[in-house]
């Protein structure tokens, strides 16, 4: 009996040290950040959720996930654009309910009947398709967005609710569709790879009867490396009611979102990528 209880234990400890909910970026999937360094605590939550995004088995990119306002605070990825169809399926992250459930973003549908989850507990900790239904001015917005990456999977990741915020809709199909799609591939010439990490800023306005919160900006930093001797940087704010993108430094985000944030200085990169 005993030997029987140090088995399950031992699974359970495997399980977790797997699990797309992670312990740290650091030590999960550090592949997304520069140098392998992710922003700082200056934009932790109270209640985080550090997810390496898995879908199919693999890997695409990481975001730090806030459980309380049911948004994420970022997602990093490396930005690799191509051709190809918009998916359609939305999805879910399992592991917000608990670490016993799939390590793979699911469909709700799944999770209701294969896995016999109520919609109630899937929503206690995130934001599920019924929270988006009959929206005024607003949709559903990527912070990683799909046309950044070059093949199906790799975009179907991306539609998963815990990359999603409530979007001013006239920014995200304008301006801010505008800098995704044209000025990203403007600033990228002659890159070798390209970091980026877009967030949001918790606001203090509500979607789905106060459970999911509109932000009040959204944001966007890339460090792009060129080669060993050369590194660029450039980032672009915007505030979430207005179809307007803000072309700044890295260092200018940054000290904005120290303002904003409130929670200490604000660092998006390694200290390699300029900040002028």
């Amino acid at each position: 009996m005993l030997r029987l209880l140090l088995l399950q234990v031992l699974v359970s400890c495997l399980w977790l040290g797997h699990s797309e909910v992670v312990k740290s970026f650091e030590t999960s999937c550090p592949q997304f950040f520069f140098r392998e360094t992710p922003p700082n605590e200056g934009l932790e939550p109270q209640n985080p959720a550090w997810i390496c995004q898995r879908y199919k088995n693999q890997y695409y990119f990481a975001t730090l996930y806030d459980r309380q306002m049911r948004i994420p605070v970022y997602s990093a990825y490396i930005y690799q654009p191509g051709p190809g169809k918009r998916p359609k399926a939305w999805l879910v992250e399992p592991q917000l309910i608990g670490p016993t459930y799939p390590k793979t973003m699911e469909k709700e549908w799944t999770l209701l009947n294969r896995y016999n989850v109520s919609l109630e507990k899937i929503s206690q900790s995130q934001a599920i398709l019924h929270d988006y239904k009959n929206l005024t001015g607003l949709n559903r917005g990527h912070l990683n967005p799909n046309g950044h990456h070059d093949d199906y999977s790799s975009r179907m990741a991306t539609f998963t609710l815990t990359n999603i915020v409530p979007q001013d809709e006239k920014l995200n199909g304008g301006a801010w569709n505008n800098y995704e799609q044209q000025t990203m591939i403007r600033r990228t010439q002659g890159c070798k790879t390209t970091y980026v990490v877009v967030g949001a800023v918790p606001g203090n306005n509500y979607i789905a009867k106060g459970r999911v919160n509109k932000p009040s900006y959204l944001w966007s930093a890339a460090c792009c490396v060129v080669d060993n001797n050369y590194i660029k940087a450039w980032a672009v704010i915007a505030e979430n009611d207005k179809n307007q993108v803000q072309l700044l430094t890295l260092g200018e985000l940054e000290d904005t979102l120290t303002e904003l944030y409130g929670r200490g200085q604000v660092s998006l990169f390694d200290s390699d990528c300029p900040r002028d």
